[in-house]
């Protein structure tokens, strides 16, 4: 690898060590009756927000109480990214490319993994609902958008990486950026 591919690298790994002390996610909730919106931040090992006055809510309609125990991968999620970093810097400092491939493919996979998993709970939680609930509408799912912003009844419902997320998400964008530098341009400028 190109020496500045290496040191942009060790950066983007460093960059990340700031995700432990901000939120992953943030889902917001809005309706006429809350127009400040109620908000729901996930956090690498815990949650946070209007959790309680979201799960008052939500049990209504019949979804479960939201806790952090219903995310297993709340309980391993920060020794991944420790790992994630730690070894991306060891890539950087060895600079061969076909073993930042490998990281770079490696990280993808776990990646898509934690977005399949959260895609999944959301799922779980929005359609296996009480059918004793206060409020039974026939048909009708409460699955949360996995990115982006939905219509759940009278809320608007809205999903995005928050600061922690993002950072994460830069880093991987950021590998990608220097893995077709490395494979594809660089080599046909060679």
């Amino acid at each position: 690898m190109k020496k500045t591919s290496r040191i942009i690298l060790a950066a983007i790994c460093l960059v990340m060590i700031p995700s432990f002390w901000f939120p992953l996610w943030k889902i917001t909730l809005n309706a006429p009756q809350y127009p400040e919106g109620l908000r729901m931040y996930i956090w690498m090992n815990h949650l946070s927000g209007d959790v309680d006055i979201i799960n008052g809510l939500n049990h209504y309609i019949g979804m479960r109480h939201i806790t952090a125990d219903m995310f297993p991968e709340l309980h391993y999620i920060t020794g991944v990214i420790i790992g994630v970093i730690i070894s991306g810097l060891i890539v950087a400092l060895l600079g061969r490319k076909w073993i930042f491939a490998v990281w770079y493919f490696l990280f993808l996979g776990i990646a898509a993994f934690g977005i399949y998993r959260f895609w999944h709970w959301e799922y779980v939680y929005g359609h296996n609902l009480d059918p004793k609930a206060a409020i039974i509408i026939p048909g009708m799912s409460y699955q949360p958008p996995l990115l982006g912003c939905q219509q759940l009844l009278n809320f608007h419902a809205c999903s995005f990486p928050y600061v922690g997320g993002a950072l994460i998400m830069s880093m991987g964008t950021v590998s990608l950026l220097i893995l077709v530098y490395e494979f594809y341009f660089r080599k046909s400028h060679e």
